[in-house]
């Protein structure tokens, strides 16, 4: 299986191609205005794949930038629309958790994205040889609470006691190449946990 994995919700965006398990191409870049089809174009012609030998595509939809995501959701979107193949969605989150067992982290691990107005998304995952387990689920916390964390995460620069990593297309890949059902084509809506908050205008006044 042919798979073609985004991961855009942080500023180092990544394009995987895999066939199957196996990781044939990954590019990368920290330039949130570069195309996603140039990186797509990029990471295709890395692995020497044709795009119409794509068979599935695997997104990362979040939580994080919320341009980023939503510019890789209409990529692949579009994509699966005019090819009819496999599109395969996770959390962002989720992707963390695997690049960090894929990095040899163990154990119960924190992990933090920016979830802007001085506040973070946080999840624990217990991680180990064999598997990854979701052992508190997305939060919003506030970031003094976030610097007190023994944690990992895209936007954990500044925190005495976390430590930078990104959620990797290559791992995003893994995941899609473990599946075997994959769900009707649908809309897809980013992961954005906040309630939504909004005022009311005031009605017109007559003249």
């Amino acid at each position: 299986m042919k798979i073609l994995a985004l991961e855009f919700s942080s500023r180092r965006r990544s394009v995987a191609v895999a066939d199957g398990a196996n990781l044939l191409a990954k590019v990368e870049t920290n330039e949130v205005s570069q195309s996603p089809l140039m990186l797509v174009d990029q990471a295709l012609g890395e692995a020497d794949i044709d795009q119409t030998h794509v068979e599935t595509i695997a997104l990362g939809i979040g939580p994080g930038s919320y341009t980023g995501i939503r510019s890789a959701i209409a990529t692949a979107q579009g994509w699966q629309f005019a090819n009819d193949i496999n599109l395969y969605t996770t959390s962002s989150a989720e992707i963390l958790a695997s690049t960090a067992r894929t990095n040899g982290i163990r154990g119960k691990v924190h992990f933090i994205i920016d979830a802007q107005r001085h506040e973070y998304y946080q999840t624990t995952w217990k991680l180990t040889d064999d598997s990854q387990t979701e052992s508190a689920p997305l939060q919003i916390i506030g970031v003094s609470e976030a610097a007190t964390l023994e944690a990992h995460g895209p936007d954990a620069t500044g925190f005495p006691f976390c430590t930078p990593l990104y959620p990797d297309a290559a791992a995003l890949a893994r995941m899609a190449a473990s599946q075997t059902r994959f769900p009707p084509c649908k809309p897809i809506e980013p992961i954005y946990i906040r309630s939504i908050d909004f005022t009311k205008a005031p009605p017109p006044r007559a003249l």
